[in-house]
């Protein structure tokens, strides 16, 4: 509630007693601590140098070793999901985030929304006299909301963020960013030539923020959520970064498990007797299928190292040199955060939160990718596409992942990986530095946490209690616990006591030391809920969930089953979705306007998302663009919609009009006129394609044909995805150009390959099915219709 004004007022000023109190601005206590809050994206508990693994992170460790490592600290097993826990205090399913907001369902638990009850810490502080700055990854937005037409309501600068300068979706290209700053879209300031990079982007902005605060207020303290891509594919990293690891992972991952556990025993992180876990261990496509002979999910089983041809290996070394020369880079970049913040003589007072929103990710499958968007259009990676990109991985030829054993490796001891309610998903770095207000240097913890612990303890270091409303909404109660307890008291209990997992169809629940755990696969589509098998592990003294003890207590084990179904129903974590990665991100949902049968698109203005864009998948369509052409020598692109990695365009090339369908980066299915174009006024220049098939389903099939007006110049067979082109945000549609990474590389000219030499007035797609004919009328009645 505003502060009442306390003043008199009377006729004359002169007279009068003013009161600014209603009117300042909040300030903080002096010596209130700034909070950098840096949260990784796929980093598994055993990546890191001070985690025992490979991975060389300078900075960080030097952040671990001015305060504590936590050996039990856990996350929800997805990025959304965790992300809301980060900021909120809540279960991901009591904000609404039960899967990735790309994967939003009608129902509370995952309506891709965080409810205004559940304030998000920069919501809270904004409020305490701190500025407040997001740079990176939000993830927090439902996808029909990431677009300039709809709501800001849940952008970072609605959650409470002054600031914000990254991307909104799930991932992006690292070379070519879906880029947004504060509340529009905007281009990158340099191409990937000129020395871009997204993380070493964000960051200078991230500094540009705190320089601004601290130049006109040093004490005014700042909260920066710094959320850089990295490691989430694509693993994007100039090459001498990746060549760095030249050779170090050539053993292969299993190897690699056995020397960072036997590092992470040294360093005290977990106990002496720990073990691995098999390979596989919740069974293979050979080893185990579904009800009603369900396959076991294909990209969820692991490949040993010994069965791998000498080009496998070589593969996939070289894919896990990337990922590591992509952290290492990142790592560089926080090291540029942690000499500004010394600069300023602010590090001392600065409460460093370092995390990952998850486990490594075993997305790539047995294989690894190339083009990490394949699994989102259910279709396999080629090993000899694979093999042709080796010396490309990490550049901007490839939207690389790497092979799931690496996934294992980087998440030792545990098992399984993102997605899974096992530790290889949920037990993830964390570390706490605040010199200034923790004792300890260099230590370990080993009480168990949660995501929803964080916001609970910066407010108790800056004893900041959560207000009773913001914004005018009625909190919901946070549900973590402070960690504080712990930072100078090793030995001290945990003050945790149950902690509920729920994620794709997997489920978990952890109590006083004790853990229940589903063998349910993630993604498959089995279903059947109730006939789960649940596991049972001694956490405290197992951390690999090795030693299964169901048989043993069975009591138990239905005494945590029990309250497993106790916290979903709290938490709304029902229905439970196991659908495959294509069911869940077509889903219907809603948008500001229904579909439609034809859609008109103008050159210039901001590029359109793919989720509020023309939907052409699986079905026949027709592309039109109407022209002026006063003379021969028009060039450039008409229109395009996704990139390198899955799009389509229609552009003019040396006086004749093309066309290309680039499947999944696979195939480029370019079609040529036959005929230089014409000239005039109002020209039909079109693309139809009438689909006859679709072979596997959902993967359509058919004639390509261009048009000038209604003469046929040009045709050929193509087919077309089955799931979107780009996860998250992606590459949209444009008319007139193509921004960022282009759909092929047969553009003429340079980026962002404009049509010029004629007008373009606008382009007109029509879904509904008909047949492209009596060209001149159907054609010149879709572009006139708005």
């Amino acid at each position: 509630m505003a502060k009442p004004f306390r003043g008199v007022v009377n006729l004359d000023i002169r007279d009068s007693i003013p009161d600014w109190g209603p009117y300042e601005q909040p300030k903080a206590p002096p010596g209130s601590p700034n909070i950098l809050y840096i949260v990784l994206d796929d980093v598994g508990f055993g990546a890191m140098g001070c985690y025992g693994g490979p991975i060389e992170t300078p900075n960080i460790d030097r952040i671990a070793a001015n305060g504590l490592r936590y050996g039990q600290w856990h996350t929800t097993a997805l990025c959304s999901p965790t992300r809301s826990c980060l900021l909120t205090g809540r279960n991901h399913t009591t904000n609404g985030m039960a899967c990735i907001s790309e994967c939003a369902v009608g129902f509370p638990g995952g309506n891709g929304h965080i409810p205004p009850e559940c304030a998000t810490l920069a919501e809270i502080l904004v409020e305490q006299g701190f500025s407040t700055a997001m740079v990176g990854k939000w993830h927090l937005c439902a996808e029909d909301e990431m677009n300039l037409a709809s709501t800001k309501r849940n952008w970072p600068v609605g959650r409470g963020f002054e600031r914000f300068y990254g991307f909104l979706g799930a991932e992006t290209n690292q070379w070519y960013p879906d880029l947004v700053h504060d509340n529009h879209p905007v281009e990158q300031p340099a191409t990937p030539e000129q020395g871009y990079h997204f993380s070493v982007d964000i960051t200078d902005h991230a500094l540009d923020y705190l320089g601004d605060v601290k130049a006109i207020a040093p004490d005014r303290p700042v909260f920066l959520y710094y959320a850089p891509g990295c490691a989430h594919a694509p693993h994007h990293v100039p090459q001498e970064w990746a060549d760095r690891y030249r050779g170090r992972f050539d053993d292969g991952y299993e190897a690699m498990r056995e020397r960072t556990l036997t590092r992470q025993k040294e360093m005290g992180l977990v106990p002496p007797d720990t073990e691995l876990p098999p390979l596989n261990p919740i069974g293979t496509p050979d080893t185990r299928t579904g009800p009603d002979g369900k396959p076991f999910p294909p990209l969820d089983f692991t490949r040993p190292w010994d069965t791998l041809s000498d080009d496998e290996k070589r593969l996939f070394a070289r894919m896990a040199e990337v990922y590591a020369g992509f952290l290492s880079h990142c790592d560089d970049q926080i090291g540029r955060l942690l000499a500004y913040l010394e600069e300023m003589e602010q590090l001392d007072n600065t409460i460093i939160v370092v995390v990952s929103d998850n486990g490594a990710s075993g997305e790539g499958g047995p294989n690894g990718s190339v083009n990490e968007n394949k699994i989102a259009n259910s279709v396999p990676d080629d090993l000899a596409e694979n093999l042709a990109k080796l010396d490309q991985l990490g550049g901007t030829e490839t939207y690389n992942h790497y092979p799931n054993g690496w996934a294992m490796a980087f998440n030792t001891p545990f098992k399984m990986w993102k997605r899974y309610s096992f530790n290889g998903g949920t037990s993830d770095p964390c570390i706490l530095s605040w010199p200034a207000g923790i004792e300890a240097r260099g230590e370990t913890r080993d009480q168990y946490h949660h995501a929803i612990d964080i916001v609970p303890t910066l407010l108790d270091c800056l004893g900041v209690e959560l207000p009773e409303t913001v914004k005018g909404y009625t909190q919901h109660p946070i549900q973590g616990v402070s960690m504080r307890y712990s930072f100078d008291a090793a030995t001290i209990p945990t003050a945790k006591h149950t902690q509920f997992y729920s994620m794709l169809g997997g489920r978990g629940i952890w109590h006083d030391g004790w853990k229940a755990v589903t063998t349910h696969p993630t993604l498959s589509g089995w279903s059947r809920f109730p006939e789960d098998t649940w596991e049972l592990y001694h956490t405290q003294v197992d951390r690999a969930e090795l030693h299964d003890l169901a048989a043993e207590e069975p009591g138990r084990l239905a005494e945590l089953v029990g309250l497993w179904f106790h916290e979903a129903g709290a938490n709304q974590a029902l229905p439970l979705d196991d659908r495959s990665p294509v069911e869940l991100l077509t889903t219907p949902r809603p948008q500001l306007a229904p579909p439609r049968n034809r859609y008109v698109y103008r050159p210039g203005g901001a590029e359109v998302p793919e989720a509020v864009a023309v939907n052409l998948r699986n079905r026949s369509y027709s592309i039109g663009a109407l022209v002026d052409l006063p003379e021969p020598g028009a060039s450039g692109v008409l229109f395009s919609h996704g990139g390198r990695f899955g799009g389509h365009a229609l552009y003019v090339k040396d006086n004749r009009l093309h066309y290309v369908y680039n499947f999944l980066g696979s195939d480029q299915q370019k079609i040529d006129a036959t005929e230089d174009l014409p000239t005039g006024e109002n020209l039909i220049l079109a693309a139809s394609f009438e689909k006859d098939g679709e072979d596997p389903p959902g993967t359509a099939h058919g004639v390509l044909s261009l048009y000038y007006g209604d003469r046929k110049v040009g045709e050929g067979r193509i087919r077309t995805q089955p799931g979107k082109f780009s996860i998250g945000g992606g590459e949209g549609l444009n008319a007139g150009r193509d921004s960022g990474e282009p759909v092929t590389d047969d553009y003429p000219g340079s980026s962002p390959w404009a049509f010029t030499g004629g007008t373009l007035n606008r382009i007109a797609i029509d879904v509904s099915g008909e047949p492209f004919v009596d060209l001149e009328r159907e054609a010149a009645a879709m572009l006139s219709r708005e």
